[in-house]
């Protein structure tokens, strides 16, 4: 019998494992001999992270985690920085960066970037700077390069997209225009991703929008039209798998209106359209939104006190699934990655 060994299994666009345990056998009739189980967790990437958030009266710097493909509360993790709440997260299969925000008791916005290594417990390091301060935007990304979405503040300032690579520290460089209208606020936007492709949706002040544009991880420049979201709203928490990207629409249609959705919308992320519908959330807000290919997870869903955890399977449609609660208990705010790829703040 002829033997040899499978070290890493890659799906078809390479951006994920799962790395395989064990040797693998093959002999001419009997085929290929796996190990058993669910191979689609192997090799880690099931890990999600929550990033910081808002306990009233202030923002807090507490790092947790989750295992995505079971259920239960998440566990401490470490500390960031600084105290932080609104800012962007991203990550590779490794690695886990938090980018801006509100920092400090203060709140004041930050261009911060602080990283943590995903498979280990424990704080967070200075990573760079990002090219100016953000407040309110997102961050996605294809596994090697972050990138994040920052148009949120006055006319002409804060409108470009900056990009890093995740395997190496430094600064943040501009990647492009916003699609969004360079004389109006993007706060409050939402990110889905894939291996080629990096979405952002909804947000705005004091105009909400539906809105989603999107850029092409490998290529510098503006991002463009995609389609709309169901329907205006600010803070669209999301998640993805290399195909499907999820919005729990969440969050006020104005913001100077209570009224708010909580209608979960899907996006095929290689094919330009509109979203469709995918479920119903449980809550009208919601905060941060990770995934392992198969399950999204969506932090801080409320009402106040903003301490529960849903998920849903990708693939499927239908409404989510209580997962469990974060245990530093009440936050809003917080931002949330995985690493499978991608995050949202």
């Amino acid at each position: 019998m002829s033997e040899f060994r499978i070290d890493q299994i890659k799906s078809q666009d390479a951006t994920r494992g799962p790395d395989v345990a064990g040797i693998t056998t093959f002999t001419g009739t009997s085929g290929i001999v796996m190990p058993s189980g669910n191979t689609a967790y192997r090799g880690g990437r099931d890990r999600g992270i929550i990033f910081g958030g808002f306990l009233n009266p202030a923002n807090i710097n507490g790092i947790d985690y989750i295992t995505i493909s079971t259920t239960g509360d998440s566990v401490s993790f470490g500390d960031l920085s600084e105290t932080a709440d609104s800012a962007a997260a991203f990550a590779s299969s490794t690695r886990g960066l938090c980018a801006g925000g509100a920092r400090t008791p203060s709140r004041t916005s930050s261009n911060l970037i602080d990283y943590i290594t995903i498979s280990s417990t424990g704080n967070a390091h200075d990573f760079g700077d990002l090219v100016s301060t953000l407040y309110q935007g997102a961050g996605c990304s294809n596994n090697t390069r972050g990138v994040i979405y920052s148009n949120a503040g006055s006319p002409d300032t804060q409108h470009y997209i900056d990009y890093v690579e995740i395997a190496t520290k430094g600064n943040a460089i501009v990647f492009g225009e916003a699609f969004y209208p360079q004389d109006t606020n993007r706060s409050g936007v939402g990110a889905v991703s894939n291996s080629t492709r990096g979405l952002f949706a909804g947000g705005g002040y004091p105009t909400v929008n539906n809105t989603i544009e999107y850029l092409t991880f490998s290529t510098l420049g503006s991002s463009a039209d995609f389609g709309d979201l169901l329907n205006p709203v600010r803070y669209p928490i999301a998640c993805s798998s290399s195909t499907r990207g999820v919005f729990y629409e969440t969050g006020p249609r104005s913001p100077f209106s209570p009224a708010a959705v909580n209608v979960i919308s899907y996006v095929t992320i290689n094919s330009l359209g509109n979203a469709v519908d995918f479920g119903d959330g449980n809550a009208s807000s919601a905060y941060g939104g990770c995934s392992n290919q198969i399950r999204g997870a969506f932090a801080g869903v409320g009402p106040s006190p903003y301490v529960n955890i849903e998920y849903v399977t990708i693939a499927t449609t239908g409404n989510p699934t209580d997962f469990g609660d974060i245990s530093s208990g009440s936050t809003s705010d917080m931002m949330s990655t995985s690493d499978c790829h991608g995050g949202i703040g």
